[in-house]
């Protein structure tokens, strides 16, 4: 066992969390455990409203690659939520709930919202399989206008945005 932070974690399961280069540089680091987060907040999830669930959940699970998490029904209230992402809340991830209020086929997304961003290793190949899966990438992959950072976008079939960022630049901001 170490010591970080002063909170004892197990050393394994921190080197297994962890992607170093040559020179042991650390580039990603995937550990988050629960002795920490007992002293930190989490942001769990996103909801989005949608006008037909089955197409949304279809488009995060098949054309996205997340997994359907849990779903629930509420027949006193007419609505429906799916909770979808690539791990469980607990594990530190945050997902997606899509809320499905029965007999709303559409909304007005106004112009607050922008978008949700999701780090990818490879933003050009997640670009070519959700083109492949029948997806719509309206932003190529490449630099942002004005600096470095290589972005997409896709948009999902209610209209929201969603922005793949190269996780390589991902915590440096877009520049």
């Amino acid at each position: 066992m170490i010591h970080a932070l002063t909170k004892e974690i197990d050393l394994a399961q921190f080197l297994q969390s962890v992607s170093i280069n040559e020179n042991f540089d650390i580039l990603r680091l995937n550990y988050s455990p629960t002795c920490w987060k007992s002293n930190m907040a989490q942001l769990l999830h996103t909801m989005l409203r949608v006008g037909n669930l089955e197409r949304s959940i279809e488009f995060y699970t098949q054309v996205l690659g997340m997994k359907l998490l849990r779903q629930s029904e509420n027949s006193e209230y007419k609505y429906t939520l799916a909770f979808v992402g690539y791990d469980e809340e607990s594990t530190g991830s945050a997902v997606i709930e899509l809320t499905y209020n029965w007999g709303t086929e559409s909304y007005d997304h106004g112009n607050a919202f922008g978008h949700i961003a999701i780090g990818e290793e490879d933003i050009y190949a997640r670009c070519e399989a959700i083109t492949a899966a029948g997806g719509k990438v309206i932003r190529p992959a490449g630099p942002v206008a004005g600096g470095s950072t290589e972005i997409a976008f896709v948009e999902d079939p209610d209209g929201y945005k969603i922005e793949f960022i190269q996780m390589s630049s991902a915590e440096k901001g877009l520049g």
